[in-house]
């Protein structure tokens, strides 16, 4: 099967200082993928080169068999790439529903049409009776899923999530995790950044495992989590 992304050898460095460090990985078309790592590992680093926020200074990206790396991120939207953001930002003062149209027009041809998919997504994601409401009045997670919902509206192929679920209590994280789970149903195809555990153990397929820039560990969860180097640098001994 050919990847739908490929990253290979990407390497960024800052003043000399290397946040990541020549890592390799394939996404496959339907999978969701996680990238997991202490704070500071390079994860939103490895996200911002993959969604064009950045050039990397070495190493390709490719989509969908087109290399992307060095285009802008408008670019690489259209091209189908959308993300959300580890602190969500929503236009405050515009409505859910108007939110999640600005995402829309980014392949609808008319405002109806934009109006329609808006209304669809937010259906999906639990905010189609919240649609009228000012956003900055929103709780903590339904920002989560109205920064899901803008994503989603560029109609990806990838959808880059960057800890949507962090700051988030238990129920509401099992219920972003059955959204995505109903999503990915749908074939779309997930990358995502998550420090909740039991959410990256319940959704992805394999993960790969950062630390100081460079990737120590691919896998499945049951092989990854058991790496006496991930246990090391992330988990902690009382994940054992």
């Amino acid at each position: 099967m050919t990847a739908l992304l490929s990253v290979s050898d990407v390497s960024k460095h800052f003043r000399g200082l290397a946040a990541i460090s020549r890592v390799s990985f394939d996404v496959q078309p339907g999978e969701i993928f996680a990238v997991i790592g202490p704070n500071g590992a390079g994860k939103t680093t490895l996200f911002n080169m993959i969604a064009g926020a950045m050039a990397p200074n070495e190493g390709r990206i490719v989509l969908a068999g087109e290399r992307i790396d060095g285009l802008r991120a408008d670019e690489i939207a259209q091209r189908g790439i959308g993300r959300t953001f580890q602190v969500v930002k929503p236009f405050p003062a515009l409505s859910v529903e108007d939110n999640v149209i600005v995402g829309a027009l980014l392949h609808a041809r008319t405002l109806p049409e934009a109006r329609r998919i808006a209304q669809e997504i937010l259906s999906q994601l639990d905010l189609i009776e919240k649609r009228a409401q000012i956003a900055s009045s929103l709780t903590l997670p339904d920002r989560k899923r109205l920064e899901v919902a803008r994503a989603l509206a560029t109609r990806p192929k990838l959808l880059l999530l960057d800890e949507v679920m962090a700051g988030l209590r238990p129920t509401e994280t099992d219920r972003i995790v059955a959204i995505l789970r109903e999503l990915n149903r749908t074939g779309l195809t997930i990358l995502l950044i998550e420090h909740v555990m039991r959410a990256v153990t319940a959704l992805a397929s394999r993960i790969l495992v950062l630390h100081h820039g460079a990737a120590i560990a691919e896998g499945t969860p049951e092989h990854v989590l058991r790496q006496p180097a991930v246990i090391e640098s992330y988990l902690g001994p009382e994940s054992l």
